[in-house]
């Protein structure tokens, strides 16, 4: 199990309300259920640009690379009330 480091928090908050909201819930709720490498690929799904992060994470196109596709879909799930 993982924990967010402060970091990694702080990667999270963007610039963009919709997904400051959407990146905090998975960390509360998602993250530390994560192994290593899905870890990794949730630091470099943080790389990705706002807006095109943004069109990921509401479903409007699916992210080409599966394990990151994974990740988009548990941040997805993280979200649900």
């Amino acid at each position: 199990m993982a924990e967010a480091a402060p970091r990694l928090r702080w990667q999270c908050r963007r610039g963009m309300r919709e997904l400051d909201e959407l990146l905090k819930a998975f960390l509360a709720r998602g993250y530390a259920q994560l192994d290593e490498p899905q870890c990794a690929a949730f630091e470099r799904l943080l790389c990705t640009a706002d807006n095109r992060l943004l069109e990921y994470l509401m479903g409007r196109c699916p992210h080409p690379e599966p394990e990151l596709a994974d990740i988009v879909a548990r941040i997805r799930h993280a979200a649900r009330p």
